[in-house]
């Protein structure tokens, strides 16, 4: 089994289970592929018995891995999905943070977990991107988002006016804060906290969330995925910000954003022991009665 790490600067508290990590993948008797700057954080904290295969992009470990692990939380997959691309490597997230909708392997279940991706008790959960088609080079070749790709304000003063269109047709000009465009998988993220729905991963939908409407009357609205999503957004400032899921730009009012589906899919890892919707009752304390 040829396994890649990936991950960023992690606390001295965590160091025990990536060592617990690196120990079981040597025990496999596998190749280990690690992401070069976080090799270089760990490499005088962590033992490695064999030494590693670095890579720093995609191309150094496509056709190399068959998954990729991220350590860390959420974030930290969501800067995974940038090297892994299109190459089909699965991944899966080993999660040190909090929350971790997407990171579903807990720390203290590093081996066991480690045994059932070998013995195949696993699934491959296909989950859709966004893509910025216009401007074409705003992101370069990660010009894609797993979560969503957000339009807001530069500063604290002035709201936006965000012009909306689908497939050419007016959907509405959005007078806030600024406007979330979101996957299945991001309806769990920014999105949820402006009061948007949760959709399951598996639906073919695109969320688009207002942040902090002036407009009370105006909500959240799915549509389907394969649409075309067209924004030109107005304001005191001279430019507006835009995010895909960690990174963010500033953009000139004179640009315009068409957003689609992107032509490929990133493939999440499962366990068979857990299911979307037991992760979202236990992330949210769903049925949890304090009185009880």
């Amino acid at each position: 089994m040829k396994i890649a790490l990936f991950g960023k600067t992690v606390a001295d508290t965590a160091l025990p289970f990536i060592q617990e990590l690196v120990d079981a993948l040597y025990h496999l008797n596998g190749v280990t592929l690690i992401y070069q700057p976080f090799f270089q954080s760990l490499s005088e904290k962590i033992i490695f018995q064999r030494e590693p295969v670095l890579f720093t992009k995609q191309a150094e470990i496509e056709n190399r891995a068959d998954f990729l692990f991220s350590i860390g939380g959420d974030g930290t997959i969501l800067d995974a999905v940038g090297i892994v691309g299109n190459s089909g490597i699965p991944i899966t997230g080993i999660n040190l943070g909090r929350l971790g909708f997407l990171s579903s392997i807990s720390k203290e279940r590093i081996n066991p977990a480690i045994h059932a991706i070998q013995n195949g008790n696993y699934l491959i959960e296909k989950r859709t991107l966004l893509r910025l088609e216009a401007p074409e080079n705003l992101f370069g070749p990660i010009n894609y988002a797993l979560n969503d790709l957000t339009v807001s304000k530069p500063n604290v003063m002035s709201m936006l006016t965000i012009k909306t269109w689908i497939n050419g047709e007016f959907l509405n000009a959005y007078w806030a804060d600024g406007l979330i465009v979101a996957t299945p998988t991001g309806s769990t993220a920014y999105s949820l906290s402006c009061t948007g729905p949760i959709i399951a991963p598996d639906s073919e939908n695109f969320l688009i969330t207002p942040i902090a409407s002036h407009n009370l009357t105006v909500r959240p609205i799915i549509i389907r995925d394969d649409c075309e999503i067209r924004i030109c957004v107005e304001g005191k400032n001279s430019e507006f910000l835009v995010s895909m899921d960690s990174r963010i730009e500033k953009v000139d009012h004179s640009v315009e954003l068409v957003i689609r589906k992107a032509p490929f899919k990133i493939n999440l890892l499962r366990l068979t022991d857990k299911n979307f919707f037991q992760t979202i009752r236990e992330k949210l304390n769903w049925g949890l009665d304090n009185r009880n």
